[in-house]
């Protein structure tokens, strides 16, 4: 009559060691893009705050430049909406239009529309291709722009030949106008122009770089005396900081949905994340977890557990771990036989010496067949498994 032992109760609940080793590697991952936006933070903590607004006292700020029209008596005032600029423009007033490229294409056309007509001055701050065209016609930016650097006049407009040399330069621009003043030529391109209007009362300039507004550049070269006569010739100035929130900034008539919204790149972004996600549950769903013992309904006989696991392992090709457990079973076993404790079993230094002088046999060829490298195929595996057989019962056999 046989007993049967029941095994230990235990819980497939995770303990905290295994937490740790399933997550360490995204807390890492955590741990290191927080440091990466930390330092990102602390690059860029000196970024432009308030440029070329004329209320800001920053290096990028224009308040200099304004507090010295003031003296002069230019009022200044600042406007944020398109209604508010297109009302502003007058023959006795200069329209500063600080970063024309965040103006949409409608409100480019609607505030040309205002401005042609005028008689007063616009000036256009660094506009690209994208509202150039729009808001000066006949105009094109070119794609090579330069870096702002020390430039001469070369022209005949006298705010420029009476400034001399300044700090002017980035976007270049060609002019179709015959009757354009084309100053600070960078490489044969004009860096700022002056296109007066059909009626010859008003003129539109255009600047291919703001440096010459900003409080920490306005004191080199003559980029203040150019600055003051551009922005000076009329009594009144009018500086437009375009806003998202203008209302005229969308259009009612054009309503996209959802994903027209999403740029190209988010909806490329997130199918990469898809074929990621698959691939990582493809590599998870190959590996051989840790067993986990628990309580059986039933009596399995150990012929079919062995025969079970066995074909489990075939399936996943997993010989490399038969192999280790074949070696390490008939470790166990043969320690005690030969006199070495059964915690020192899988040290080579220990069992080797110990079996061959039982055996009288090569420790060599016994440290390959207990502590070798995996079989390259099942037939190799079936060899080890009657070689390990018969090692154990050489050592048995009394």
């Amino acid at each position: 009559m046989t007993t049967e032992v029941p095994l230990p109760s235990t819980s497939a609940s995770p303990t905290a060691r295994h937490l740790w080793t399933r997550t360490r590697g995204i807390a890492l991952a955590f741990l290191l893009l927080l440091a990466g936006a930390v330092a990102l933070a602390a690059l860029r903590s000196d970024a432009r705050h308030g440029a070329l607004d004329p209320r800001s006292a920053d290096p990028y700020g224009s308040r200099a430049v304004t507090e010295l029209l003031s003296d002069r008596g230019v009022t200044t005032r600042v406007v944020t909406t398109l209604a508010d600029a297109r009302a502003a423009a007058a023959p006795d007033t200069t329209l500063l239009i600080a970063t024309p490229d965040l103006l949409t294409e409608r409100q480019q056309t609607r505030l040309h529309a205002a401005t042609a007509t005028s008689g007063g001055r616009t000036v256009l701050v660094a506009p690209g291709s994208w509202s150039v065209e729009t808001l000066a016609p006949g105009v094109t930016a070119d794609p090579a722009a330069s870096r702002s650097s020390l430039l001469s006049p070369d022209c005949d407009l006298p705010a420029a030949r009476s400034a001399g040399t300044a700090e002017t330069g980035g976007i270049r621009y060609t002019n179709l106008h015959s009757d354009a003043d084309e100053c600070y030529p960078s490489n044969r391109l004009a860096t700022l122009l002056r296109i007066p209007d059909a009626s010859g009362d008003g003129d539109t300039v255009i600047l291919g770089a703001p440096d010459i507004l900003s409080n920490d550049r306005l004191d080199q070269q003559g980029n203040a005396s150019l600055a003051l006569q551009l922005l000076g010739s009329r009594p009144h100035l009018v500086w437009y900081l375009p806003s998202l929130s203008d209302p005229s900034a969308t259009d009612p008539d054009d309503e996209k949905g959802f994903f027209e919204l999403l740029p190209s790149g988010w909806l490329w972004g997130t199918l990469q994340l898809l074929i990621a996600a698959a691939l990582a549950a493809l590599w998870r769903a190959r590996r051989l977890g840790p067993l986990v013992p628990e309580k059986l309904p039933v009596a399995i006989r150990a012929s079919e557990t062995v025969e079970g696991r066995a074909r489990l392992y075939r399936k996943a090709n997993a010989r490399d771990r038969a192999a280790t457990a074949l070696r390490s079973t008939t470790r166990t076993r043969l320690a005690p036989l030969v006199g070495i404790p059964v915690t020192r079993a899988h040290t080579p230094e220990a069992l080797i010496p110990a079996l061959s002088a039982h055996l009288n046999a090569d420790g060599q060829s016994l440290h390959t067949l207990l502590f070798g490298p995996p079989p390259g195929d099942d037939t190799a595996l079936t060899a080890l498994a009657d070689r390990l057989d018969a090692l154990e019962r050489e050592v048995r056999r009394p």
